[in-house]
């Protein structure tokens, strides 16, 4: 009995290693496929086949950055992975494949629904390589992070971008990094902020956003409810654009990490930050290194925190600022309040700028002390001129000064000399006093007049900015209802109020109903084929409902060399043109779905229901054209 248990054992044991060796061999010969296709496909594209790909097909992580892959090597290597399902990131950067190559890639990605992470970055794709991947990105519900660094992207390419993510909550992560948006994408880029559900990481850093482009970015951040983490180094921002991020701060209650190294920023920039700050609960790092502040801006960051109870700042980087004893006190204070701060700077060794005391005008000095005692001219220095000509001798005229009670030093002294006796002739004539008496007080309104000159240009400006901060607001978020960002309330009564916007669903379907040139259908029309290579049928699991069917024409008889006037392709998968946008993205429900109006004001009077009534018969959906051309001429006018 126990021996016919041993011998069922190992028949049994025997059996398992046979169901391994088989599932071994499945998954060697799907490889060989895979390598086999990449093989054949390079042969007939006349290209270097890339033996790092070959090695790695069972990594989940294809790095095959600087291999100078060029479109026809992208066109291959294209063919390869509509059967691969072994690799979730593909990273190509520096491969030079320009816009024909991001072709193949996109066709590639219809089939593909393995590969979660992209990097095309420096690969010169330009406004027609965005067009590709931004129409991928309507209908891709895969990817979760793409790179597109580096790419010369320019303004209107911002504007595919803005639409594709306006209906694709898959994707966290979204490098835009070194590429050519200025005031106009800044604009563009703000409404994808408002727009989007999903994305949680982006990066605008080396960019040329401006002054303009910062206010209507931050525009976008103020009714975003989903980013983190924000780069924007390197653009450029200047105070203006700090006092527009400072006003979206007051509101986002989801930002953690923001980047504004090297931005142009003064002292005054950060004071006009530090009033978001004082609002905002969620930012936790926060990062101003190589911008123009000194210790009275690093002294206000400081304050920031030992005065904001519920502050989350952990961490301030503003290393290549000197700061003082009295700095390093504060901070030691403060973290005694908030162990958890670091403040990461310069070094000891700073000092707080100070103007250096305006020297008073001697001529004034005596002004003012004849006009005190009610004297006249000729009454002070009549002992030393009897004749009353107004003229005296230096000597006695220094020797008069200096023996009476005229707060006057012997430099101020000597200095009034100089100006009396310009000629030098040793003699006085002290009537300049009474010359310089008119001049002086023309002087005195002319400097007054110029002060106040100054501080109203700069309220006008700062007022300028916030209306056109504000205009961008009500361009990304429409007026139908009301949505109140979760950093809107605060227990002081002095905080900002709570500002009127729109769910997104309303606003993304203004978007896409004048930009159906975008649409899924539209894209769907457009093919690049990938050639069949010897009959091989790829592996392709059909039990997943999202898979969709795909084929490969004969590469054999579709060479590139015979048919120079066609195209060069990358793959032949056929995508539905009839097929339903809610089958290609399950959470395309969910991201539409209207929200509900909260704390909507109700009507006094009889005279304000009248008001309302009457604005809302003069509502259409060309309101939100409106409200961007109106902020494109108030950016102009910034």
């Amino acid at each position: 009995m126990g021996r016919k248990y041993f011998q069922s054992q190992d028949s049994e044991d025997e059996f398992d290693k046979d169901l391994q060796s088989d599932d071994n061999k499945k998954k060697k010969n799907q490889e060989m496929s895979v390598a086999e296709l990449y093989m054949q496909a390079c042969k007939l594209l006349g290209v270097v086949p890339a033996s790092y790909f070959i090695r790695n097909l069972e990594s989940p992580t294809m790095t095959l950055t600087h291999y100078g892959l060029g479109p026809i090597g992208c066109k291959a290597l294209a063919i390869a992975l509509v059967a691969d399902m072994h690799i979730n990131t593909l990273e190509l950067a520096d491969n030079y494949i320009q816009a024909e190559g991001a072709k193949y890639i996109v066709e590639m990605l219809r089939a593909n629904l393995t590969i979660q992470h992209l990097d095309l970055s420096n690969n010169h794709l330009k406004s027609a390589g965005a067009e590709y991947v931004a129409n991928m990105l309507l209908g891709n519900i895969s990817l979760k992070s793409i790179k597109l660094s580096g790419n010369k992207f320019i303004d209107d390419d911002a504007k595919h971008f803005a639409d594709a993510l306006s209906t694709n909550s898959r994707v966290k992560e979204l490098d835009l990094s070194h590429n050519e948006f200025c005031g106009k994408g800044g604009e563009y880029l703000g409404q994808l902020l408002a727009n989007n559900e999903g994305l949680e990481v982006l990066d605008l850093s080396w960019n040329h956003l401006r002054m303009k482009g910062s206010v209507a970015f931050s525009a976008g951040l103020k009714v975003n409810m989903m980013l983190k983490h924000l780069d924007l180094s390197y653009n450029g921002f200047g105070n203006e654009g700090a006092l527009a991020m400072g006003e979206a701060l007051k509101f986002n209650n989801t930002l953690v990490h923001l980047n504004l190294n090297n931005n142009r920023l003064t002292n005054e920039g950060v004071s006009m930050l530090c009033r978001g700050l004082e609002y905002n609960d969620t930012l936790r790092i926060l990062l101003l290194a190589y911008n123009s502040l000194t210790v009275e801006g690093a002294l206000a960051l400081v304050n920031v925190v030992k005065n904001t109870a519920k502050t989350a700042l952990e961490e301030i980087n503003i290393c290549n600022v000197l700061v003082t004893e009295n700095f390093v006190n504060l901070l030691e204070l403060t973290c005694q309040e908030h162990p958890g701060l670091d403040v990461q700077y310069g070094g000891v060794g700073g000092f707080i700028a100070k103007k250096p005391p305006k020297r008073v005008d001697p001529m004034k000095v005596i002004q003012d002390y004849l006009d005190n005692r009610k004297l006249r001219l000729w009454d002070f220095f009549r002992n030393i001129d009897k004749d009353g000509t107004m003229h005296v001798p230096v000597a006695d005229f220094r020797k008069a000064v200096q023996q009476s009670s005229i707060p006057l030093d012997r430099y101020q002294i000597e200095e009034l000399i100089q100006r009396l006796d310009r000629d030098r002739t040793g003699i006085v004539d002290y009537r300049g006093l009474a010359d310089t008496r008119k001049q002086m007080m023309k002087d005195h309104r002319r400097q007054l007049r110029k002060f106040e000159s100054r501080q109203k240009k700069e309220k006008q400006k700062s007022d300028r900015i916030l209306k056109t901060f504000q205009t961008a607001v009500e361009a990304v978020t429409p007026r139908s209802s009301m949505v109140i960002s979760p950093g809107a309330f605060k227990e002081e009564s002095s905080g900002p109020q709570p500002f009127s916007a729109t769910p997104l669903s309303s606003w993304h379907h203004i978007v896409m109903s004048n930009s159906s040139r975008y649409s899924v259908t539209n894209l769907s029309s457009e093919h690049v084929h990938l050639p069949r290579i010897g009959g091989t049928s790829p592996y392709r699991p059909t039990s997943s409902p999202t898979m969709r069917s795909y084929s490969q024409p004969n590469l054999l008889a579709d060479s590139p060399r015979s048919a120079p006037g066609k195209p060069v392709s990358a793959q032949g998968i056929r995508s539905d043109p009839e097929m339903d946008h809610s089958k290609i993205s399950p959470t395309l429900n969910s991201l539409t779905r209207s929200r509900s109006a909260l704390h909507a004001k109700q009507p006094e009077g009889k005279v304000k229901t009248k008001k309302v009534k009457k604005r809302k018969t003069k509502k259409n959906p060309n309101n939100d054209s409106k409200n961007n051309t109106k902020l494109s001429s108030n950016l102009n006018c910034v």
